[in-house]
């Protein structure tokens, strides 16, 4: 089998990793790891340790840091690099958190600083189209250069289960999990909440993180939500079955328009249909789906938020395929043997055997 070098000071563990990793072996790969002590000067380390060549290297998510140091190694070597970024430290430091003013001298070195890395990969992989045309049109990468592989769900984990029983009266669970964050607007859930009419609902936001405070205090004085703490990832999947609507997120900000979240690949590979933000990063198939699933709001509209789970909990009592649906769009457009494809793809792409 040939092999694949995964690069750098990864997590292993992280989900995309995991899924990617979990696929290799299928599509005809050995994988590897080499996990330098310093990312600066791995190129060194692997010589000295005399890392065996594979027919290619791969530098995982977030670890821009290690991208310099594969590429002198991999090109000594004569063996084609993927990077695959997941997201742009660029975008994340100046737009996301806006750490960085934009028309600073630092986020202009940023910039240069991570298209020169882009520039040495031989392949760039985006986790959607949409994040794809933003590392063509933002960093100059060539539109042959970037291919789209999806983040997916680790299927041994979360698989599909029976929609709740609620013969007993028992309230509709909208259930929310994440960290939390300004991407994810998880204010706008708790609005929703108070705007909501419709049969009863639970709205229960699960995790923790910057904005779970802000969204206590916006509760107060609502008996439809609650919170709990983030469970292991392992219990993730029981917890996701408890539920009968999953959401998604809601900012209006260009990178949730960029993105699809972990927590919609889980969900519906759950077998349990997600209520999310607007976005062109779902390919045209699910934006079209006529409600087979994944069902659609504005971004940052608490009204059309409420409306939307007060019209799917009312087609929860009367469908009970609605699960099974979403478990269809999960299969048709990013199960593992949509992403195995998307893999073989690129990697073919950058040359490798």
């Amino acid at each position: 089998m040939p092999r694949v070098l995964w690069w750098g000071r990864f997590d292993p563990d992280y989900s995309r990793n995991r899924v990617l990793r979990s696929l290799l072996p299928g599509i005809g790969w050995d994988v590897a790891d080499f996990h330098p002590r310093a990312s600066i000067v791995a190129d060194i380390e692997a010589r000295l340790r005399r890392i065996a060549k594979p027919e290619l290297v791969w530098v995982p998510c977030f670890r821009q840091r290690d991208l310099a140091a594969a590429s002198r190694w991999a090109r000594r070597q004569g063996i084609p690099l993927l990077f695959d970024p997941l997201i742009s430290a660029y975008d994340k430091q100046v737009f996301e958190r806006k750490k960085i003013p934009i028309d600073s001298r630092r986020a202009r070195r940023l910039h240069r600083w991570e298209r020169s890395l882009f520039e040495r990969a031989d392949i760039l992989v985006a986790d959607t189209q949409a994040h794809a045309d933003y590392f063509v049109a933002e960093f100059g990468i060539p539109k042959d250069r970037v291919h789209v592989v999806y983040v997916g769900a680790e299927e041994s984990l979360f698989h599909p289960a029976p929609m709740p029983d609620h013969s007993n009266g028992s309230p509709i669970e909208v259930l929310f999990y994440g960290s939390f964050i300004e991407l994810q607007a998880p204010q706008v859930i708790v609005q929703a909440a108070r705007l909501y009419q419709g049969p009863p609902v639970r709205w229960t936001l699960l995790g923790n993180g910057p904005l779970r405070a802000e969204c206590e205090r916006l509760a107060r004085g609502l008996d439809t939500v609650r919170f709990e703490d983030a469970v292991p990832y392992a219990q993730l999947p029981a917890r996701i079955h408890q539920a009968d609507i999953l959401l998604g997120v809601f900012d209006a900000g260009a990178k949730a328009g960029r993105v699809i979240p972990n927590k919609v690949f889980q969900s519906l590979a759950c077998g349990r249909p997600v209520v999310t933000r607007r976005s062109a990063a779902y390919p045209a198939a699910c934006r079209d789906n006529g409600g087979r699933g994944l069902f659609w709001v504005d971004p940052c509209n608490p009204g059309a938020l409420a409306q939307a789970v007060a019209k799917l909990a009312l087609q929860l009592r009367d469908d009970p395929r609605i699960g099974q649906r979403a478990v269809e769009v999960y299969r048709d457009a990013f199960s593992g043997e949509v992403i195995a494809g998307q893999l073989r793809d690129a990697m073919a792409a950058a040359g490798a055997s």
